[in-house]
């Protein structure tokens, strides 16, 4: 909600994305649905009439958990740097860690770890400060 705001919305933010929950990705021989995407408007003018979307997003989100943790680094990851998409993030909300990574030659490099309740910057939004600690699973 937070990157929605601040950067598709220009909400204490600068504007200039999309950013779409689940969106489901026709890329190349992949079909993908990555947790949350983003694109620049400068890549994606405007969103498409399709339920899909044929143009890669610039950065990724998946949320990490014990049943989807092996397919979201062994397949989705590899897939998603073959197709340039130039960030990701992954989220595990039972570590509370925050790893974030870059696209560099269709290899991902970790570039930051985030833990904790820490307050973070990370590309490819860092003109906005977000808080860690609202990501984290709550006890009730």
């Amino acid at each position: 909600m937070d990157i929605g705001s601040a950067y598709q919305r220009g909400r204490g933010g600068p504007g200039g994305w999309w950013i779409v929950d689940e969106p489901e990705l026709h890329l190349g021989d992949n079909v993908l649905v990555p947790d949350i995407a983003g694109w620049r408007v400068e890549r994606l003018p405007e969103m498409p009439q399709a339920a899909f979307f044929e143009i890669a997003p610039h950065w990724v989100c998946e949320v990490i958990s014990p049943s989807t943790a092996r397919l979201d680094r062994s397949r989705k990851l590899p897939a998603y740097a073959r197709e340039s998409i130039q960030h990701a993030w992954l989220l595990d909300r039972i570590q509370r860690t925050l790893e974030v990574f870059e696209n560099r030659q269709h290899e991902w490099t970790m570039i930051a770890t985030h833990a904790g309740d820490e307050n973070f910057r990370a590309k490819p939004f860092q003109e906005v400060e977000f808080e860690l600690s609202a990501l984290w699973i709550k006890a009730r």
